[in-house]
This record gives C-alpha cells, sequence and structure tokens, in this order.
C-alpha cells in the first residue's frame, strides 16, 4: 500500500515538489462526504503504489493551503504533475472515475 503523507504548512511546498505524480485530498473530520470519498481513496492509494503519490490535507488545520489552493468545497481532489496542479475535482468520486483521471497523469 502507498503511505498516505499529511501535509501541512510547514512540508507543503517541499512535497509537492517531488517528481513523483500526487493526488491530494482536501478534507475534513465533520464532512460526510469526505468520510464517504475516504476508503475509495485509500484503496486507489494502495494500487498506485511506488508510481503516484497521495496526501491528504485537513482543510480546518491547514486553512491557508485550502485558500491557496482556491478549494471553495470539500472534498476536494488536486492532481498535481511536476509540482503544478494538472486536474482537479470537487466532491466524491468513486474508484473508476479517481483511476481515470491519476492514469491521464501517469
Amino acid at each position: 500500500m502507498s503511505e498516505l503523507l499529511v501535509l501541512t504548512e510547514e512540508n507543503y511546498e517541499k512535497e509537492i515538489a517531488a517528481p513523483e505524480p500526487m493526488v491530494v485530498d482536501f478534507y475534513a473530520d465533520w464532512c460526510m462526504p469526505c468520510k464517504a470519498m475516504a476508503p475509495v481513496f485509500d484503496r486507489v492509494a494502495g494500487e498506485y503504489g511506488g508510481r503516484v503519490r497521495f496526501a491528504k490535507i485537513d482543510v480546518d488545520q491547514s486553512k491557508q493551503l485550502a485558500i491557496k489552493n482556491k478549494v471553495l468545497s470539500i472534498p476536494t481532489l488536486l492532481f498535481f504533475k511536476g509540482g503544478e496542479v494538472a486536474d482537479r475535482v470537487s466532491g466524491p468520486i468513486d474508484a473508476v472515475q479517481l483511476k481515470n483521471r491519476i492514469d491521464a497523469l501517469l
């Protein structure tokens, strides 16, 4: 399984700049759609271990990162390639949709 990184304002820039593609889940513990998305995110992360990095950002703990990335609703997934946002989706998605977006990064 791929290790899920926890991004904070302290480690965000360093981790996003890594050469591997990365999927970042902006979420909150109180958000029911985020809770529904979590097992899908975790399962897909396990399938792409070593090829894609997966990270989570708690918007309540890292408000400035949510603002910086123009996250207006949660869950929001940002797909990074070469340190830049290549794709984004707001709202929960299923595993097939998530895999299709990841495959487009590779």
